[in-house]
């Protein structure tokens, strides 16, 4: 009578040999935590500013109750159209009482207060620029921090060709340690944190960089001091 032998799966022989060669655990050393810098106040705004330049990031420092009216120069200037905000965001209120509604040579104030399926083709095709609050910055890093809500969701700092963020100087921490720390991120993260350097980037094989294909092409971060 002939047998057939019973072949072992491979993956059950692939554990036999791992546990046959023991569990022996090698010790890691404790090894100290880097030293952050600790910067005050003007050197974490003027470090933010240094990185985020480099990466082609536009930075202006204002009076914290001068923004708006920078924000209305730059939509002068670059000859924006329409703009998306959010009414109901720490900034929006400011954006509405900053200028009317049909402000001559301003874009048109855009209200991000619809359903994205019925707002794709306003969001996709005719928005040019979206301005949103920011959660803080990261001086050692040059980033600036959001968090998105229903009442500033991704899609604003992530389709419009252009992306102004609104940041407060005394919300520059010297690092993302710090900052999540000082503000006890672990009592409650959100559900999309978000670390922006600069507009989207992206190379090819050959090292090319191209900017916006992602993404908005320009980031512009207005400190409010």
């Amino acid at each position: 009578m002939n047998s057939t032998p019973v072949v072992q799966p491979v993956r059950e022989r692939i554990f036999k040999r791992l546990y046959a060669s023991g569990t022996e655990q090698t010790e890691v050393p404790d090894a100290p935590l880097p030293q952050e810098p600790v910067l005050d106040r003007d050197e974490k705004i003027e470090r933010l500013t240094a990185l985020m330049t480099a990466v082609r990031t536009e930075v202006h420092l204002v009076e914290a109750a001068a923004w708006p009216k920078r924000l209305e120069e730059l939509g002068r200037e670059k000859g924006w159209k329409r703009l998306l905000y959010g009414p109901k965001s720490p900034i929006g209120p400011e954006i509405e009482s900053a200028w009317p509604a049909d402000a001559k040579g301003f874009p048109e104030r855009v209200p991000y207060i619809q359903e994205v399926e019925t707002f794709k083709k306003d969001l996709f095709e005719t928005v040019d620029v979206a301005v949103t609050s920011t959660r803080g910055g990261v001086a050692d890093t040059g980033a600036v921090v959001l968090w998105p809500t229903p009442e500033e969701p991704r899609l604003m700092s992530l389709v419009p060709p252009v992306h102004v963020a609104v940041l407060d100087a005394d919300a520059i921490y010297d690092s993302m340690n710090a900052m999540m720390t000082a503000e006890n991120w672990a009592a409650g993260m959100p559900t999309n944190a978000l670390l922006i350097s600069g507009p989207s980037k992206t190379a090819d094989i050959e090292f090319t960089l191209v900017f916006g294909v992602h993404g908005p092409k320009e980031l512009i971060v207005i400190i409010r001091k």
